[in-house]
């Protein structure tokens, strides 16, 4: 396999993991009002994507993949809404741990990572293609 095919394929598979944070921070903005129904629950708890280097043997390189989709452990905020289903004796409800500026934020950092490996992929394609020109 040529260099320029190992590049192709190590950006696609960071283009896949960026595929699923994407998908995970879409899934926290949705949620971001979600609250508890009865008191004592919990109200939606953000979600986090990590990522680790794994060594594809076909390769002979490292690729990154999605090695876990958590939960921020961050607390949960509050406000006074005591006609609420799930407010507490105080009369509070938990609101969820999710803030909408960080995870536009984040999917903006998702975006541009994802148009770079496809920048990449696009560049390594035409190289390929100039090459397979100049041999004919």
């Amino acid at each position: 396999m040529s260099e320029l095919h190992k590049a192709m394929h190590i950006a696609a598979s960071g283009m896949l993991a960026q595929n699923v944070r994407v998908r995970v921070i879409s899934q926290n903005i949705a949620n971001s009002d979600s609250l508890a129904s009865r008191p004592g629950e919990k109200p939606y708890q953000r979600q986090t994507v990590s990522f680790r280097d794994e060594l594809d043997r076909a390769l002979g390189t490292n690729t990154v993949r999605v090695g876990d989709i958590g939960v921020d452990k961050s607390d949960f905020g509050s406000r006074l809404d005591p006609g609420h289903p799930a407010a507490d004796e105080n009369g509070y409800v938990l609101l969820p741990n999710v803030k909408p500026m960080i995870e536009m934020v984040d999917l903006r950092a998702a975006q541009r990572s994802y148009q770079a490996n496809l920048r990449v992929v696009d560049i390594a394609r035409t190289m390929v293609s100039r090459t397979l020109e100049l041999l004919k």
